[in-house]
C-alpha cells in the first residue's frame, strides 16, 4: 500500500515515528513534508497537498498530523474524494475504514504520543472497507453531498 504522510510544524515531532510504523508494516511511505519544525506551516496547505495525492490515486491512504488533528481533518474534508477523520482511539481508526471507507487518518501531535499513534496507524492500515450494503449505501450518500 502507498501511504502519503504530511504534517505541519506542530505535527512534526510525531511524523518520524508514524513514518517508521508505515515502513515497518511493509508499506511505501510518500513523504509530503514538512521536513522541519522551524518553519511555520499552515495546516490547510499540507491537507491540500496530501488530498491531491489521494485524488490523483498516487497514494492509497494518507496520514495528516497537526497540533490537534482537527484542522487537517476539516481542511482535507473539503476536497472531493477525501474522507478524513481525527482518530485518537483504535476503535475509531478501524471503524472509520470499515464503515466509512476513511482514506485519511488525522492525528494530533500535541494530543497523543508515539506509542498510541503507532497503534492507530496499524489499525488504520490493517482495516478494510466492509462491502455490506448498508455501508455502501451510506458512502454513496456521502459522495452525493460532495456534489452540492
Amino acid at each position: 500500500m502507498r501511504v502519503a504522510i504530511a504534517c505541519d510544524h506542530a505535527g512534526f515531532p510525531l511524523k518520524a515515528a508514524v513514518a517508521k510504523v508505515i515502513a515497518d508494516m511493509g508499506h511505501e511511505v510518500i513523504n509530503l513534508g514538512t521536513d522541519t519544525p522551524d518553519v511555520p506551516t499552515d495546516y490547510p496547505d499540507i491537507a491540500q497537498t496530501l488530498g491531491k495525492v489521494i485524488q490523483l490515486e498516487e497514494a492509497d491512504r494518507g496520514i495528516l498530523i497537526c497540533g490537534s488533528g482537527v484542522g487537517t481533518s476539516i481542511a482535507a474534508n473539503k476536497m472531493r474524494g477525501v474522507r478524513a477523520a481525527v482518530c485518537h482511539d483504535v476503535y475509531s481508526s478501524t471503524q472509520g475504514v470499515e464503515h466509512n471507507n476513511m482514506n485519511v487518518l488525522c492525528l494530533g501531535g500535541r494530543v497523543i504520543g508515539s506509542a498510541l499513534a503507532a497503534k492507530l496507524v496499524e489499525a488504520f492500515l490493517q482495516a478494510t472497507f466492509s462491502e455490506e450494503e448498508r455501508f455502501i449505501r451510506r458512502l454513496e450518500k456521502v459522495k452525493k453531498l460532495e456534489q452540492e
